[in-house]
């Protein structure tokens, strides 16, 4: 039980790590694409501005987060060493702050993103933990 908690805790932190760090190195190697449309949904979160959502930066998140939450339910199946409950909780953490940034970012985004990506994170982190039976 305490490796499943282990397993979880990693498989969050590790994902919250690679996906953020992701985000500053896409900002920094593009500031003027990327790094500016992060930076004017910052803003518009913060005032309550205006914001238009860049499709390719939006299908670059889903993709990015389905290859992210495959690594975390991997990494947390490795730690606790089982690959059917710890991916699971993990997915339905994800997917909890996930539904939580629908919340804060609804009137910015698409639904289309909103459903998608939130609906990729319990499939990815499972298929991620079934991955360790192979490795």
């Amino acid at each position: 039980m305490v490796r499943i908690v282990l397993g979880v805790i990693a498989g969050f932190f590790a994902w919250l790590i690679v996906w953020v760090g992701s985000e500053k190195i896409l900002s920094a190697i593009w500031p003027e694409w990327y790094g500016a449309h992060q930076l004017a949904f910052q803003e518009a979160v913060e005032n309550g501005g205006q914001f238009t959502a860049d499709t390719t930066i939006l299908l670059i998140h889903i993709v990015w987060g389905s290859i992210v939450s495959v690594m975390s339910g991997f990494l947390a199946a490795l730690i606790a060493g089982e690959n059917k409950r710890t991916p699971l909780i993990l997915g339905f953490l994800l997917m909890a702050f996930g539904l939580l940034k629908v919340v804060l970012s609804w009137a910015y985004v698409p639904i289309w993103y909103h459903v998608i990506f939130t609906a990729i994170l319990i499939p990815m982190t499972i298929m991620g933990g079934k991955l360790k039976t192979t490795a």
